[in-house]
C-alpha cells in the first residue's frame, strides 16, 4: 500500500512533527511505501530521524515567505495565489505517484486536497481539538468572529473527505453526527524501563513556555501550595516566548528558590522518575503527550479539564485528580492533597502506568492499518 503524508516541513521540532514522522517510520518498516511530501522544507535537514526508506519531496510552497504580511488584503492575495500552485504541484505529484491513501495533517492542503480526483482515498487527522482557533489568545473582536466563521466552516470541509481522524473521544463528541469520524490517539514513543518512586518533593511540568500551556496559573497556585509545602519545589521544563515573563512573574512571587524554568532535555523520562506527580495547567491541547509520558513513569496527574485530551486520559480520583478548567485556588487544593499523601500517589501513579498501556505504539498502530484496509 502506497501512503502519502502532507505535511509543513519535517525540519520542525513540534510534537506534531514528532509523531507524524513515528507514524511514517512505522508504517516503512512494516512494508508499506511512504512519501512525506512538504511545503516549507527549504533543504533544511530533519529534526527527527526519517527511514531511509521513506521518500521526501517538497513542493517548494512556502507559505510562510511573505514580505508583505503587514496587509490583509495583500497577504491574502499572495496566499491564494501559494494555495493555486499548492493544488497545481500537489495533484501532479499525485498523479504521478497514484498512492491508495493521501493524508493532510490539516495543513494548507486540507482546503483542497478532496477536490483532487487521482484515486487515492483522502483522511485528515487533526493533531489539536476542534475549537483550537478560538481557544488562543484573540487581538481583536475582528478575529474572533472571522475565527468563529473558520471554525464552522471546519465542519463542513472535512465532511468532504473519506476519513477524518481525531486524537480524543472528548473532541469527537464536538464535531456532531458526521459519519466520517475517527478516534485513534497518539502513542508513546519510549516505554519507561522504570518507574518513579513518587518519594521526591518534586512536581514536574513540561511543554512550550507559550500562552497555550497556562504557566502563569500553575506558578500562581505553587505560591498557595508553597505557604504550606514550602520544602517542595516545582521543575517547568521548556522553552519559548515567555520565558522573561514568567521568571519576573516567579520573582514577584517570592518563588524563586522553589520554582526553577529548566531547558528541554533530551531524557525527559529521567526528569519524570524524579518526580512525584505531573501538573498540566493548559488553556487547551488536543492530546498532551507529556501526560501520557508521566503516567508512563507512574506519575499521577493534576490537571485543569481543559479541551480536549485530559478527559480521555485521567479517572477522576483512580490515576489522577481533573480540576475545574482556570480554578487556581482548586488546582493548587488538587497539588497538595496529592503532596500530603504519599499513600493516594502511589495508587494513582500505579493506575496511571497501567492506563498509559493503552497507548503504545503497539497498540495504536494496528489501528490505523485497520482504518487504511476498511478504505482500500
Amino acid at each position: 500500500m502506497k501512503i502519502i503524508y502532507c505535511l509543513a516541513g519535517t525540519f520542525n521540532s513540534g510534537g506534531m512533527e514528532r509523531i507524524v514522522i513515528r507514524k511514517a517510520n512505522w508504517f516503512a518498516a512494516n512494508g508499506f511505501d511512504i512519501i512525506i511530501v512538504t511545503t516549507e522544507q527549504q533543504g533544511r535537514s530533519n529534526f527527527f530521524a526519517v527511514d531511509s526508506r521513506i521518500r521526501c519531496v517538497d513542493l517548494g510552497i512556502n507559505y510562510s515567505d511573505n514580505p508583505y504580511a503587514g496587509s490583509l488584503v495583500v497577504k491574502y492575495k499572495i496566499r491564494h495565489k501559494k494555495q493555486l500552485l499548492h493544488k497545481q504541484r500537489l495533484s501532479e505529484l499525485l498523479e504521478q505517484e497514484r498512492p491508495d491513501i493521501t493524508i493532510s495533517t490539516y495543513g494548507n492542503e486540507v482546503e483542497f486536497l478532496h477536490k483532487i480526483k487521482d484515486g487515492s482515498k483522502k483522511i485528515v487527522e487533526i493533531h489539536f481539538s476542534r475549537w483550537f482557533r478560538l481557544q488562543g489568545e484573540q487581538p481583536n473582536a475582528f478575529y474572533r468572529l472571522a475565527n468563529k466563521y473558520l471554525t464552522w466552516r471546519d465542519r463542513r470541509r472535512i465532511s468532504r473527505y473519506d476519513a477524518f481522524v481525531c486524537l480524543t473521544h472528548e473532541d469527537r463528541s464536538f464535531w456532531g453526527n458526521l459519519d466520517n469520524v475517527h478516534v485513534i490517539s497518539n502513542f508513546i514513543e519510549s516505554a519507561s524501563m522504570e518507574q518513579a518512586s513518587l518519594r521526591d518533593k518534586q512536581v514536574i511540568a513540561v511543554g512550550r513556555l507559550s500562552y497555550q500551556k497556562g504557566y502563569d496559573r500553575l506558578i500562581r497556585a505553587w505560591a498557595l501550595v508553597h505557604r504550606k509545602y514550602g520544602d517542595w519545589q516545582l521543575k517547568i521544563f521548556g522553552s519559548g516566548e515567555l520565558h522573561e515573563e514568567l521568571l519576573r512573574l516567579i520573582s514577584d512571587l517570592e518563588l524563586t528558590e522553589v520554582v526553577q524554568i529548566c531547558s528541554p532535555v533530551k531524557d525527559i523520562y529521567a526528569e519524570y522518575r524524579r518526580s512525584a506527580l505531573f501538573a498540566l495547567s493548559s488553556h487547551f491541547e488536543g492530546m498532551p503527550m507529556v501526560m501520557l509520558e508521566a503516567m508512563r513513569c507512574g506519575l499521577p496527574a493534576v490537571s485543569f479539564a481543559s479541551k480536549c485530551g485530559p478527559r480521555d486520559l485521567i479517572e477522576e480520583g483512580v490515576n489522577g485528580l481533573l480540576i475545574e478548567e482556570g480554578n487556581i485556588e482548586q488546582l493548587a487544593a488538587g497539588i497538595m492533597k496529592l503532596i500530603a499523601d504519599p499513600e493516594l500517589r502511589q495508587k494513582m501513579g500505579a493506575q496511571a502506568y497501567y492506563a498509559s498501556s493503552k497507548y503504545t505504539e503497539a497498540v495504536i498502530m494496528p489501528q490505523w492499518v485497520q482504518l487504511f484496509d476498511t478504505m482500500v
